[in-house]
């Protein structure tokens, strides 16, 4: 495991840089390009498993995957702004705006009252966009186990969601 930590920081001193263009390069914003580049390793710094020689494919994979996720996640918020901007009623598109952010903070609250292991599982599946194998294998548990985290975690969100409404 201190072999890991000890590749991945020369890596990341000896690249760190460079990763940052590669996303900056694509997404035209350098301080964003930059969190992405710690998150993604923080990621690989809790990864379990051994990483060999090839550390520099899994982080350019993670990278353009992180690209892709973030795209994702802006063409829906653009989709949410139009659906608002374009919507007949000034009122409604406000109330609409003011139930966004509730659920928000409702779905919020919600995650800080599961356990922290179904908390990690529920955040990395619907912020992280990952799926339950990428899941797996980030955290190093079992496929069927963290199939089990997430549907507790959907479940628990959805019944207290529910009770707020």
């Amino acid at each position: 495991m201190n072999n890991n930590y000890n590749h991945i920081a020369d890596f990341y001193q000896c690249h760190c840089d460079e990763i940052v263009d590669f996303i900056a390069m694509r997404i035209q914003d350098r301080d964003e390009a930059q969190d992405m580049v710690q998150d993604l390793f923080l990621r690989l710094l809790s990864y379990h498993h051994i990483i060999d020689n090839s550390l520099s494919s899994l982080v350019y994979t993670m990278a353009r995957n992180m690209v892709t996720d973030y795209f994702r996640r802006r063409h829906s918020h653009e989709e949410y702004e139009h659906y608002i901007r374009h919507s007949n009623n000034a009122d409604t598109s406000m109330e609409s705006v003011f139930s966004a952010r509730q659920l928000m903070e409702r779905m919020e609250f919600s995650l800080a009252r599961l356990p922290e292991e179904c908390r990690e599982v529920y955040r990395l599946h619907i912020y992280g966009g990952m799926k339950v194998g990428e899941i797996s294998q980030t955290l190093g548990e079992d496929y069927k186990h963290v199939e089990y985290q997430l549907g507790l975690a959907r479940k628990t969100v959805r019944q207290h969601l529910k009770a707020c409404v």
